[in-house]
C-alpha cells in the first residue's frame, strides 16, 4: 500500500526550540502542507535569564525597604511669637530714671491723714561747667505731690511743700595749699692732700609744695521749689533742673526728697518722702 509523504515522515516539518525560559524559536520552513510541528527542548539561555531574573528580584528585595521607610524630617520650628504692640501711653523710661521710694504718710494727733510720694524721677549725671575735679553736678526731675485726708477734730488752714535733691560725698576737700620754694645742692670736689681742688658745682631749682586738708563727707540740701496751697493737695513738677556740689573729693550719693506741712490754726504737721538713694 502506497504511502505519502506524510505517512512516511518526509513531508515538510517546523522545527521549534523549547526553551523553559522563553518564547519557544522557530526554526524551520514554511509549506502549503499542513504541519508537522516537533518541538525539540533545549536549555541554551536558560543561565543568563536565570541571572536576569535574579538579578531583577534583588533589586526588587532592596528597593522594597527603600521604599517602604518614610523619610526622615525634622519638626518646623514653632511659629514666632507675634509682634507687641507698642504702647504709645507708656514709652521707654528716660534717660537716668530711677525707682521711686515708698510714700511719706503720716497720721496726725487731731485726725488727719498725711501723705507725701514721688514719681517718674530721674538724676542723670553730668560734667561740671567747672571741669573741677571735686565738683558733682546731675539733671534731675520728678513729680512730688502731697494730700490731705480724714476726718480731723482741726480746721485745716493749708500748708506747703518742698521738694528738692540731698546730694551726700564721702569725703570733702576742706582746704589747699601750695607753697612755692627752692632748693640748692652745692658740690665740691676734695683731694686729701691737696683740699679743695677741681671744679666746684651747684643745683639750684624752684619746686611747689601742695596740701590739701581732707574733712568726713557731709550731706547737702539743695532746695528746688517750695509751695504754698491752701485746701487739701497740692503738686510740684521738677523737670531738667542742674544742681550741683562743691569740694568732694570722694563718691557721691543722690536721693530725692518732699517735704509736706500741713497747717492748723494752732498746729503744723510736717512729713518728708525720701527717694531712692543712688551711688555716682
Amino acid at each position: 500500500m502506497p504511502q505519502d509523504a506524510h505517512s512516511m515522515g518526509t513531508g515538510p516539518e517546523l522545527f521549534l526550540v523549547c526553551s523553559p525560559f522563553g518564547n519557544p524559536t522557530i526554526r524551520g520552513s514554511l509549506a502549503t502542507d499542513p504541519l508537522q510541528i516537533r518541538c525539540i527542548p533545549t536549555t541554551r539561555g536558560a543561565k543568563t535569564t536565570m541571572l536576569n531574573r535574579f538579578a531583577m528580584l534583588a533589586s526588587v528585595c532592596v528597593a522594597i525597604p527603600v521604599v517602604g521607610a518614610p523619610l526622615a524630617q525634622a519638626d518646623p520650628p514653632p511659629p514666632p511669637d507675634p509682634a507687641v504692640p507698642v504702647n504709645v501711653t507708656n514709652p521707654l523710661p528716660p534717660e537716668g530714671a530711677v525707682p521711686s521710694g515708698p510714700p511719706g504718710v503720716l497720721d496726725t494727733p487731731d485726725g488727719w491723714h498725711l501723705e507725701v510720694v514721688g514719681e517718674n524721677e530721674t538724676q542723670l549725671p553730668v560734667a561740671p561747667l567747672t571741669t573741677a575735679i571735686t565738683s558733682r553736678e546731675y539733671l534731675v526731675a520728678g513729680t512730688f505731690t502731697g494730700k490731705i485726708t480724714g476726718g480731723g477734730k482741726t480746721k485745716l488752714a493749708g500748708g506747703s511743700i518742698e521738694a528738692g535733691e540731698q546730694i551726700g560725698c564721702g569725703i570733702i576737700s576742706d582746704e589747699e595749699e601750695i607753697n612755692p620754694g627752692f632748693t640748692f645742692a652745692p658740690s665740691f670736689n676734695l683731694t686729701p692732700a691737696l683740699g679743695f681742688g677741681g671744679a666746684n658745682t651747684g643745683g639750684i631749682g624752684p619746686f611747689l609744695q601742695g596740701k590739701v586738708y581732707l574733712k568726713p563727707g557731709t550731706v547737702t540740701t539743695v532746695a528746688i521749689d517750695k509751695k504754698s496751697f491752701k485746701g487739701t493737695s497740692t503738686r510740684i513738677t521738677i523737670t531738667g533742673v542742674r544742681i550741683k556740689t562743691d569740694q568732694c573729693a570722694g563718691q557721691s550719693f543722690i536721693r530725692s526728697y518732699a517735704t509736706l506741712t500741713s497747717s492748723t490754726d494752732n498746729t503744723d504737721d510736717v512729713i518728708t518722702y525720701l527717694g531712692v538713694t543712688k551711688a555716682v
